[in-house]
């Protein structure tokens, strides 16, 4: 594969297979070889990253076997199960490759879908997400709630993915180890670099029914994707104006808050002289919230203005500098620099 602007020599690697495996015995050996068939006849220098995620089972037992054999074959182990997104998140973390592979271990993704993902990012996209258009799960519990999560991610992230879910993923990895991933946002991928200008693709990929065990997700994650989608939307819409989302969020509020005191002391003063305890007790109240949501915007900026996450910084991941210097353009691109000469 070409060798893209911004990629640096640390990543010695072409590419990097990140798979979280929890309770996957049945399917970790004939996974392994699949990928092994896959990308081990590409002719590129490979790594495969197995992050087990506190199994209960023998599945890190033979992941270990399996790396003993096979120095391209790294495993990760958490002492506890905490979740799909820190275990590609610390998959991410360790691995070496210029393009990070992602996908499930349950071998519902098809490792031979991984040529066509290198293919697309050969044409100079940053993340290519795998479309399951012929998905092999249940329709009410799956498939249903999948196809009105990916419109809902979409409407409100402006980032129309048709398969948020599909974890078979490619990126670059000078972008996608810049991005903070935390909770389940992993399905909130393509978003979250959309802060950084990355060029997204999305390509048809195979999806096989489950052969063994049973799915680890079903309908109860659904409030936590929605809680997720609030945290993303205030991310990519407000996180350099914390203060800003906050203030809009506590000006109805406020509004209710006059409008009821007012009313209260218009009947004081009014003909009929009399206070209602019940309509300024609840201004008060609608008070107090106006001001604990702006109190909550303070605290949210002076968190972004100490904190680690900045659109700045993610948005240099994919930015590109020019400047012209005696007779030549300086590109720096990721903090490596290139020079390129002028026609």
């Amino acid at each position: 594969m070409a060798m893209q602007p911004g990629e640096s020599d640390k990543t010695t690697l072409d590419i990097s297979v990140i798979v979280p495996l929890y309770n996957e015995e049945e399917s970790l050996v004939p996974l392994y070889e699949s990928i092994v068939k896959s990308v081990g006849g590409l002719g590129l220098e490979y790594e495969i990253v197995f992050v087990d995620d506190g199994s209960k089972d023998s599945t890190f037992a033979m992941a270990r076997d399996l790396s003993e054999r096979d120095p391209h074959l790294r495993v990760i182990k958490f002492r506890k199960n905490y979740g799909q997104t820190p275990a590609m998140a610390a998959g991410i973390d360790h691995a070496r490759g210029r393009v990070l592979i992602t996908m499930d271990g349950d071998l519902q993704n098809d490792p031979g879908d991984i040529p066509l993902f290198l293919e697309k990012m050969d044409e100079g996209y940053d993340i290519v997400v795998g479309w399951r258009f012929n998905r092999q799960d249940k329709l009410i519990t799956r498939k249903i709630p999948s196809q009105i999560a990916n419109w809902l991610i979409g409407k409100v992230t402006g980032v129309p993915i048709k398969d948020n879910g599909c974890s078979l993923k490619a990126f670059r990895a000078n972008v996608i180890k810049g991005v903070p991933l935390y909770s389940e946002m992993h399905r909130f991928i393509p978003a979250m670099t959309s802060l950084t200008g990355a060029r997204i693709a999305e390509i048809k990929v195979r999806h096989h029914a489950r052969k063994f065990g049973e799915s680890k997700y079903g309908l109860s994650r659904i409030y936590k994707v929605l809680l997720d989608l609030l945290t993303i939307k205030t991310i990519v819409s407000f996180a350099s104006r914390p203060l800003l989302w906050f203030a809009i969020l506590a000006i109805p509020a406020a509004l209710l808050s006059v409008t009821l005191l007012l009313t209260s002391l218009f009947g004081l003063f009014s003909d009929v002289g009399r206070f209602s305890v019940p309509i300024a007790g609840t201004g008060v109240l609608f008070g107090a919230l106006a001001f604990f949501l702006l109190m909550g915007g303070a605290v949210g900026e002076l968190i972004y203005k100490t904190g680690d996450l900045k659109l700045g910084q993610l948005s240099s991941l994919t930015a590109r500098f020019l400047t012209r210097k005696e007779g030549s353009v300086s590109a720096n691109h990721n903090n490596v620099q290139q020079t390129e000469q002028l026609d």
